[in-house]
């Protein structure tokens, strides 16, 4: 049951991987199949592997750069038996991604009956967000590379209400994966947890009377 405070949101945070794009877990899955081994490899890497997520951390704080992540994650990749190149890899990882223009089409629906929107995406490559014209998709846009600071840290939520203008408790983040929510909640943001645009739309309705 939504509270008076979910009703008097007015903004909408939203995430690009795996909300404006398809599932980045599958294409993480579809990427690991075509190695010949465990498909769920990288992903394990990724939550699991002391380095690997060390490496993720470090480029999506802009700390290394695309490169640098490309040649670490490959070596750890290559040390569970997957044969792998270093050059390219972000991109073979992503390539199973697609553009969600329902996603797309609601954003630009909520911007256009005066629902203010920020981008909060946590870096990944370099050609990311290659396709999409972020000044169309969003008012304000942060990147975790850009700001030093990753999803689900509560500061980069607090970066994007500050430069929409907005309290916290006005906004609503849109995200696939629950720990980036739970992050935003710890500052006083509303939750969608993103599975299609249709559902999203549904839910900024009904919880949180957000139409378009």
């Amino acid at each position: 049951m939504s509270s008076a405070t979910d009703k008097a949101r007015t903004a909408v945070l939203v995430d690009f991987g795996g909300v404006i794009t398809s599932s980045v877990l599958r294409a993480f899955t579809d990427f690991g199949a075509s190695l010949g081994g465990d498909p769920r490899l990288p992903l394990d890497l990724l939550r699991r592997d002391e380095a690997s997520r060390t490496l993720l951390a470090d480029h999506e704080c802009g700390r290394i750069d695309a490169e640098a992540f490309e040649r670490g994650f490959a070596e750890r990749l290559r040390a569970h038996g997957a044969e792998v190149t270093a050059e390219g890899l972000m991109a073979r990882m992503q390539a199973g991604m697609s553009i969600d223009q329902d996603m797309l089409e609601l954003l630009g629906h909520l911007r256009a009956a005066g629902c203010p929107v920020a981008l909060v995406s946590n870096s990944f490559g370099t050609g990311t967000y290659d396709g999409v014209e972020l000044a169309a998709v969003a008012d304000v846009v942060v990147i975790s590379a850009e700001v030093g600071i990753r999803k689900p840290s509560r500061r980069i939520y607090a970066i994007a209400c500050e430069r929409l203008g907005i309290d916290p408790e006005q906004a609503v983040m849109i995200d696939d994966l629950r720990q980036n929510l739970d992050g935003a909640a710890r500052i006083g943001i509303g939750g969608v947890l993103h599975t299609s645009a249709a559902d999203t739309r549904r839910q900024l309705a009904e919880r949180f009377g957000i139409t378009t």
